[in-house]
């Protein structure tokens, strides 16, 4: 069968401490249950995996795969998100985000032990047998996304020549590994969009490992079209998140949010099926575009609580998953011919 793999759930939202979800063998159950077939799992939660004995190790490896396994479950990818964030981070949010990396570390201590992070997450995706890794790009001139004041000329191409000098390596680990990095386009990270995806492709000289993690959600909120950039970069998608959103802007908020927490936005991230993104079509222009890999449940929503989120999320990405057809539709009514009856047909010989 040609079709989607899934359903699958991404484990960075229910990982927690309190069973079920304290640990891959109890998580895996849970989500098995639940209908899942694969889990994506984040790389920085101890919980799930070890990174440093699962870069190390095969051994390791292959009893990570056998517990998921004992489950009916398999490894989809390992992301990278929050390693990838850190990467590259304007001074402007470095104590923003600090919760992301070890205390005490700034400036180059801070990507140093990134791009390790990710060097290992690179290795161990290579001993799981896995593909694409989900991640960020992180970068440097987020707050400067509205021009104003203006930017000065070459501030975003330095930008871009800086994020390019430091994911370089890693890209080029990466593919020599067999892997590429599906970065999710997202608001914080300099590529957040198509226009900003081309400029990183271009910084990197179009590297191979450079490819995309597909989430409609992030687009919706930005009011691109989420359907057109299938169509645009359907070649460079590697994984796909089934996130839903909504927008319903008022008198009082847009885009911008005003400061509002979640539940107080225009924009908000929904559970499947509770938001605005038309996934039959995303289904049908993601098989048109010849992807195959797995269909992620990433699952945040400011409504409804994890565990029923989670419960409606494997029977919706199951009934949105096409088999693609190996013959036309209309076949009944054809029959064989040859240039000699074409040309008659088109009234060319006679």
């Amino acid at each position: 069968m040609s079709a989607i793999k899934g359903p699958a759930i991404f484990l960075a939202q229910f990982l927690r401490d309190e069973e079920p979800f304290n640990s891959l063998p109890s998580i895996s159950a849970w989500a098995a249950e639940l209908g899942y077939k694969g889990v994506q799992i984040p790389a920085w939660d101890s919980r799930a995996i070890d990174i440093d004995k699962a870069a190390e190790s095969t051994a390791y490896c292959d009893d990570l795969k056998a517990v998921l396994s004992d489950a009916g479950l398999e490894p989809t990818e390992l992301a990278a998100h929050l390693a990838g964030q850190v990467l590259a981070v304007s001074p402007a949010y470095e104590l923003a985000f600090e919760g992301f990396y070890p205390e005490g570390l700034r400036s180059r201590q801070r990507e140093q032990w990134a791009a390790e992070q990710l060097e290992k997450t690179i290795l161990a995706s290579a001993n799981l047998g896995l593909s694409a890794i989900p991640a960020m790009s992180g970068g440097f001139a987020w707050h400067m996304i509205y021009p104003w004041p203006q930017r000065p000329p070459g501030l975003v191409e330095e930008s871009f020549t800086e994020l390019a000098r430091l994911w370089r390596p890693l890209l080029d680990l990466a593919r020599d590994k067999g892997i590429n990095f599906a970065y999710e386009l997202h608001p914080g990270s300099d590529v957040y969009d198509g226009a900003t995806f081309e400029m990183f492709l271009e910084h990197t000289e179009d590297h191979p490992a450079v490819c995309i993690n597909y989430d409609p959600s992030h687009f919706l909120l930005q009011q691109l079209d989420y359907c057109g950039f299938i169509r645009l970069y359907g070649e460079r998608i590697t994984a796909f998140h089934v996130k839903d959103a909504e927008f319903r802007p008022t008198g009082r908020v847009g885009v911008y949010g005003g400061y509002q927490p979640w539940a107080g936005r225009a924009g908000r991230f929904r559970s499947l099926g509770d938001g605005q993104v038309d996934f039959s079509r995303v289904f049908t222009l993601l098989t048109e575009a010849g992807y195959r890999s797995w269909a992620v449940l990433e699952w945040e929503c400011c409504v409804k609580a994890p565990e029923q989120g989670a419960a409606e999320g494997a029977p919706f990405i199951a009934r949105h998953i096409i088999e693609a057809t190996e013959v036309a539709f209309d076949d009944f009514a054809g029959g064989g011919t040859d240039t000699a009856r074409v040309r008659r047909i088109l009234g060319l010989d006679g």
